[in-house]
């Protein structure tokens, strides 16, 4: 029998494909295993190869986007993968469009899960990062993304190659936050349709209000719609731990994920720990990789998430307000300003959100059994975050510019207690 040569060709590719995926994944094995002799050897008989570049293509596709997928069973989601990566390029000077791969690898995972099983965070992250699924086929990505990035098609090979390495052995496991596509469906929260709807009424009313605030010229009634809304969030969590008490049901504490971005990671994430706290939340920092994780239960969690970006905003926007000056020896000393600022600004706002919690702790204990319920959710909470981190390491900040210290409480004792935008996922 005599074979055509538009079958010969299909049947040579698919050869080549074959032989491709094969090298990827002895890679990607080799990475796993930190085998550096032979991650270098495969590198090579990859970069020196003569398959077909669409077999090829399709291979290295492919393989990023297992890979991706690797990082997803460690816990890491988009937005981390971007955040962390943008910032291990900055230090090692590699380049930009490192995480234009990464974001295109993305989308190529995320083919493999229906739109109706991927929740809304993991959703508004993927918005976020624009990742979606440009190219034309997969047999020509890479060829395309060389020439749409302006690169050489081996520069873009290599890039690949190095993107495998990152996320294979340069990531470690996190714990888990959220709900990652392909996971298991977590259980619905009790109480059903109704609860859930009564939660997003509440939600909508809480944001009409900061809406109102942020729109009125007025500062007095910015306080007053700002203050109304903390009341009824503050009441929102309160309310949800007496059903869940009630019920004898509940979803107990969560884990939430939050990036602290350069520059000042130490005041924002002190800031966004003392807003943790109030809130009968607990957050601990990961400096390395400007990741802070918050335990608590949910309606909690998001009161921290939405209060932390609110009084963020307004902290950056006072601290590049404020008046500096060169010290006495004529230094430009902005940075140390800056920092002390912001450090002020979050102990100061830690002890104005406690005294607000407290006060309506006061108010809704008269006649409940409010008391113990919430000291049980904190005992519950911390219960969880030891569990997650027994063997954290507690560090103490040192403030060298007292300028910047002061200026920073007084901008706390002005700011407002509002909470604004969530936090870009």
């Amino acid at each position: 029998m005599t074979t055509t040569p538009d079958a010969a060709d299909t049947e040579q590719t698919t050869e080549h494909r074959r032989y491709a995926d094969r090298m990827l994944a002895e890679l990607g094995g080799a990475l796993l295993q930190r085998d550096q002799r032979r991650v270098r050897t495969v590198t090579r008989q990859l970069q020196e190869s003569t398959l077909d570049h669409r077999a090829v293509d399709a291979a290295v596709l492919h393989a990023l986007a297992q890979a991706v997928q690797h990082s997803w069973d460690r816990h890491w989601q988009p937005a981390e993968l971007h955040h962390v990566l943008r910032r291990t390029a900055t230090k090692a000077g590699a380049q930009a469009w490192y995480a234009h791969l990464l974001t295109d690898a993305i989308a190529a995972r995320m083919r493999a899960h229906p739109a109706d099983t991927v929740d809304e965070r993991w959703r508004s992250q993927l918005t976020a990062l624009e990742a979606a699924v440009w190219w034309a086929e997969d047999g020509a990505f890479l060829t395309a993304f060389a020439a749409r990035h302006r690169l050489t098609r081996k520069t873009a090979l290599d890039g690949a190659v190095e993107l495998l390495r990152w996320l294979y052995s340069d990531l470690p496991p996190l714990e888990k936050a959220g709900h990652a596509p392909g996971a298991a469906t977590p259980p619905r929260r009790a109480g059903g349709e109704a609860t859930r709807a009564a939660d997003q009424r509440m939600l909508d009313r809480i944001r009409a209000l900061l809406a109102k605030a942020e729109s009125t010229d007025f500062p007095e009634e910015a306080e007053a719609f700002t203050a109304k809304a903390q009341q009824l969030m503050a009441r929102h969590s309160i309310d949800h731990a007496l059903l869940d008490a009630a019920t004898g049901t509940g979803d107990g504490p969560d884990t939430l994920r939050i990036v602290v971005a350069n520059p000042y990671e130490g005041p924002k994430a002190m800031l966004l720990q003392v807003v943790a706290q109030a809130n009968r939340c607990r957050a601990l920092n990961f400096k390395d990789l400007g990741l802070s994780t918050v335990v608590g239960f949910a309606p909690d969690l998001e009161a921290v998430e939405l209060l932390y970006t609110s009084l963020l905003v307004q902290a950056v926007h006072a601290m590049t307000a404020a008046h500096t000056r060169a010290d006495r020896y004529g230094r430009n000393d902005v940075r140390s300003f800056r920092h002390a600022f912001l450090s002020a600004y979050a102990h100061r706002i830690g002890e104005r959100l406690t005294e607000a919690r407290e006060q309506v702790d006061e108010e809704l204990s008269a006649g409940t059994d409010l008391v113990p319920v919430l000291a049980a959710r904190s005992e519950a909470v911390d219960t969880a975050f030891e569990e997650l981190f027994p063997h954290r390491v507690s560090r103490t900040a040192r403030i060298a510019n007292a300028a910047g210290w002061a200026s920073g409480r007084a901008a706390a004792d002005r700011a407002e207690l509002a909470v604004r935008t969530p936090l870009p996922q």
